[in-house]
């Protein structure tokens, strides 16, 4: 319970600036997964949004000193649409904001994800990736790492696993492909 009491604390100051802004934004990554049933421990959490150069300022201005925050970091992420951390100092609880890439796979996996809560004891309620976007995401990962991340093809695995026959094949195909996994996605499928 301790862990989703830390995700809970580190993940709402972050979420309830990202709304005052109006920025678009989604968890992804190992809490997604997860969230859809692949379970796994992780002292992260991954946060993908819209975060433009206006918003720097205030998105800085809205944290206390709860937060590790290098403005530095933020203005290159935002400038080369990657990714920076923050780090909750109380709980040590990272969270990872990867910027949208405006990708078509970008903005669907962005208008797919629904308001879930997470958390036990304390709960935040966040748009989550779907368990489709999840795959895809994790399989440009395992592309990216030279197809060496073991955890990444076990949440993918699970995750398929666990959708069965609820599985929207035609949409992982066709993101899959937009962002050049298909072949791991294929692979994947026969594995499964």
């Amino acid at each position: 319970m301790r862990e989703t009491d830390d995700l809970v604390d580190a993940l709402s100051p972050v979420i309830a600036a990202l709304k005052t802004l109006g920025v678009s934004h989604f968890v992804g990554g190992s809490v997604a997964s997860s969230f859809h049933g692949a379970t796994r421990s992780t002292m992260d959490v991954d946060l993908v949004c819209e975060l433009t150069e206006s918003h720097i300022a205030p998105f800085i201005a809205s944290f206390d000193d709860d937060f590790y925050i290098s403005e530095s970091a933020i203005r290159d992420a935002v400038r080369r649409k990657s990714c920076f951390n923050l780090i909750h100092l109380p709980t040590s609880f990272k969270v990872d904001i990867f910027i949208s890439r405006g990708r078509l796979f970008d903005l669907n996996a962005m208008q797919r994800a629904s308001t879930q809560l997470l958390g036990e004891s304390r709960t935040v309620a966040v748009p989550i990736a779907t368990a489709e976007d999840s795959i895809v995401s994790k399989l440009e990962w395992i592309r990216l790492t030279n197809e060496t991340s073991e955890r990444q093809w076990d949440d993918v695995t699970k995750l398929i696993k666990l959708l069965g026959g609820d599985t929207d094949i035609e949409y992982l195909q066709a993101a899959s492909e937009s962002v050049g996994v298909a072949d791991l996605l294929e692979r994947l499928l026969e594995q499964s």
